[in-house]
């Protein structure tokens, strides 16, 4: 048993030819957040403070498609959406519809520290980020340049983007492949101790040109979100896929009650799934990692305690 940490910045249809200018920022970005949340563990921190600090990290750089990177939705503003939980206590805390919290997933924390609730959305959990002296700041600071034209060629297209995948059709009706570009991703992270305590977090902006008021799956416990005494998951990729086919909380249980190992319970997870929409990052209580994913390309990164460390796209 040792401590380990595995971290996801989106996965979806990355070309292989993706641009250096396009991988360096993201590569570097997810090197320095695993090198932040190794410290933390070697520290002693618990897992639950190292996912937080890894994902605020994460929210924090524009390349990844959370906090400050966040996509924009149909109106032209951001919807940002987190959660968190504790594999120990199975404490957990979600939120959804921010558009000023800086760092959604601290939002989703203290909702699970501090309220009796485990969701808050929109209106009143922003005023609850208020009240908790959480930083919030104007809208201008999440819309970016590249999110303002992402946006119009959606919108162009009649269409909606998930991570790094090339636009869906809104409507079924036949149109042109787009060239059209995300190149951003959901965030997550995920961490156990050398006791064996495990926490897992998410956050995202969610889908270029949603509907507004539209929720995916990482807010939702048991879909893009899951830990408990076993391992500690966080799923990435299209929000409705990953809702309907439970996908975090179905690791957990195939380890739980048919006795597979994280590998091959993951494995088949991913493989149950629609090709091509959804990856994830899980550890257990012994240390283990795994990493799939069933689309082009996930960015992804790994460390366990013995030594071993990987950082990936393909």
């Amino acid at each position: 048993m040792g401590w380990a940490i595995a971290l996801h910045g989106g996965a979806g249809d990355i070309p292989v030819d993706l641009p250096t200018d396009k991988r360096a920022p993201r590569e570097a970005t997810l090197r320095h957040c695993l090198d932040l949340g190794v410290a933390a563990l070697k520290a002693g921190r618990s897992p639950l403070g190292v996912v937080e600090l890894v994902v605020r990290e994460l929210e924090n750089c524009p390349h990844f498609n959370a906090g400050r990177g966040s996509v924009l939705a149909t109106n032209g503003t951001v919807e940002m959406e987190a959660s968190i939980m504790d594999g120990t206590s199975k404490g957990c805390g979600c939120v959804s519809g921010l558009t000023t919290v800086v760092n959604p997933i601290s939002l989703a924390r203290v909702v699970m520290e501090k309220t009796p609730h485990i969701y808050l959305a929109f209106d009143g959990a922003e005023a609850f980020a208020r009240e908790q002296g959480l930083e919030t700041r104007d809208q201008s600071y999440f819309i970016t340049e590249q999110n303002i034209e992402r946006l119009k060629q959606a919108k162009e297209a009649n269409r909606v983007q998930i991570d790094y995948t090339q636009p869906q059709p809104i409507k079924e009706q036949a149109i042109p492949r787009s060239e059209g570009d995300s190149q951003i991703g959901t965030v997550g992270c995920v961490a156990v101790d050398r006791n064996g305590n495990l926490a897992s977090a998410t956050s995202t902006g969610g889908l270029v040109n949603k509907m507004v008021g539209r929720i995916g799956d990482t807010p939702v416990i048991g879909a893009g979100t899951y830990a408990n005494k076993i391992c500690a998951v966080s799923a990435t990729g299209k929000g409705e896929s990953i809702i309907r086919n439970t996908i975090a909380r179905d690791v957990a249980a195939l380890m739980e009650y048919k006795g597979l190992s994280l590998k091959d319970a993951a494995n088949q997870v991913i493989a149950n799934a629609p090709k091509g929409t959804v990856g994830l990052v899980a550890v257990t209580d012994k240390g283990d990692v795994a990493m799939p994913f069933n689309t082009t390309g996930m960015f992804r990164a790994c460390a366990v305690e013995d030594g071993h460390s990987e950082i990936a796209i393909w």
